[in-house]
């Protein structure tokens, strides 16, 4: 197979808005800047996102469709005196007779301040439309004055369905991608690759390229690409289960029940399977909070605060460090005590709320903003728990019928058997 000059993931870049795949969020019909494209009304703007969401791909986009002139420049080898060059050329009517350049800087994380600055009186009387692309929060490493000047949008990791699409797209493309070969890509080796890309397009293609280019044809000159080619080719051994399949639900319950159990190194080895496979670190601390609520509960509150901390950290510092976050919170639920009071007591409420005629509120349990609701007995009786010694007071809070029910039953794990000790104190008062 003859491999052209260019890799395949840069002649297979989208060439129009309606050719780009994904990123709906910014470049679905109506949104911002798809408006901004198809206008020809492209104002200073800043992508930022991991690597192979679109970001260069965008800034090719723009490039086809404005009227005006349209430079690139990278961060890590330009230099103050190529931006000068740019805005004199722009400046001068015989090179750009428009006064106006649409400039592409690709990592312009690694401008420094000197460079960013002699960009900024320009930018902001309109001679340069800055595209600035950023892996980096533009917010922490761009200076101010150029983000108040531009818009910032935020591309983010491509769904697997979007990766699938754009290799069947280089698969079946005769003009840029593949299709004047003969290739036979398996479903499960073109969902795998998907998944295993992480939301980047560059990569998928790049490996399937590889494995296009180095799989000898057979008698017939037909490219088989399969699973272990592919597995060959991103370096990395596909495990036995997918992301929507069985295996996936038996992997998570796998590892909510190794949590429950106590077995840290179980639930450790789980997760490991769970990310090796691509699984959304999202839904995985999804499953670490409730199982910290609805198994560890009471025994160990500290539990659910851990993992409603790490759910915030995923999404501040992303993958791959996220992992770290997820491992802290599944052996904090592992190792904690347990307690299933909580869930335990709940279903009991619901089912008596379901079944049973329960009452009505207790007149003096129920407020009475208005002074005539006070003289119908409402609020009438009430017994304010501050105004008593240790802060408690019996009372009444249930509907009359329901006295005495228990719902809440604490064990003696952990911090719960503090909780038993006083609920037993008051409960027998």
């Amino acid at each position: 197979m003859e491999r052209k000059k260019e890799p395949l993931a840069y002649r297979m870049c989208p060439r129009t808005i309606e050719e780009f795949v994904g990123q709906e969020h910014i470049v679905g019909k109506g949104k911002l800047l798809y408006r901004m494209i198809k206008a020809n009304r492209i104002s200073s703007i800043i992508l930022y996102g991991p690597p192979g969401t679109g970001k260069t791909s965008l800034a090719r986009v723009i490039a086809a469709t404005t009227k005006a002139s349209f430079e690139k420049l990278n961060a890590v080898t330009a230099g103050v005196a190529e931006i000068k060059k740019i805005i004199s050329d722009t400046q001068n009517p015989m090179f750009n007779p428009t006064g106006r350049t649409v400039l592409f800087i690709d990592e312009i994380h690694r401008f420094n301040k000197a460079q960013q600055d002699a960009l900024l009186p320009y930018v902001e009387n309109g001679t340069i439309v800055l595209i600035g692309a950023t892996t980096e929060n533009p917010y922490f490493v761009v200076n101010k004055a150029l983000i108040s000047r531009s818009t910032v949008f935020m591309l983010k990791p491509l769904e697997s369905s979007h990766i699938a699409k754009i290799i069947r797209m280089a698969l079946t493309d005769s003009e840029r991608g593949l299709g004047n070969y003969m290739i036979r890509m398996d479903e499960d080796a073109l969902e795998y690759l998907a998944d295993i890309s992480n939301g980047d397009a560059r990569r998928a293609l790049n490996a399937l390229e590889l494995a296009a280019v180095t799989t000898d044809p057979d008698a017939d000159g037909l490219i088989h690409i399969t699973l272990e080619v592919i597995e060959e080719c991103v370096q990395k051994k596909a495990i036995a289960f997918d992301k929507s399949g069985e295996a996936h639900y038996d992997n998570i319950s796998a590892f909510i029940k190794s949590m429950r159990g106590s077995d840290p190194d179980a639930a450790l080895f789980y997760l490991a399977r769970a990310l090796y496979a691509g699984e959304d670190p999202e839904f995985l601390i999804r499953r670490i909070i409730i199982c910290a609520s609805e198994d560890v509960g009471m025994a160990n509150p500290a539990a659910l605060q851990l993992a409603v901390a790490a759910a915030q950290g995923i999404h501040m510092v992303g993958m791959p460090e996220a992992r770290l976050l997820l491992a802290h919170a599944a052996v904090m639920v592992a190792v904690s005590p347990k307690s299933n009071s909580c869930y335990r007591a709940l279903e009991k409420a619901m089912h008596d709320v379901e079944t049973k005629k329960t009452g009505d509120v207790p007149m003096r349990l129920r407020n009475a903003p208005v002074s005539g609701m006070k003289q119908q007995g409402y609020g009438v009786g009430y017994k304010y728990a501050h105004d008593y010694p240790g802060n408690y007071v019996k009372q009444q809070y249930l509907p009359d019928g329901m006295e005495g029910t228990v719902y809440y039953e604490p064990t003696s794990n952990g911090y719960e058997a503090r909780i038993k000790e006083w609920l037993e104190k008051t409960r027998n008062s």
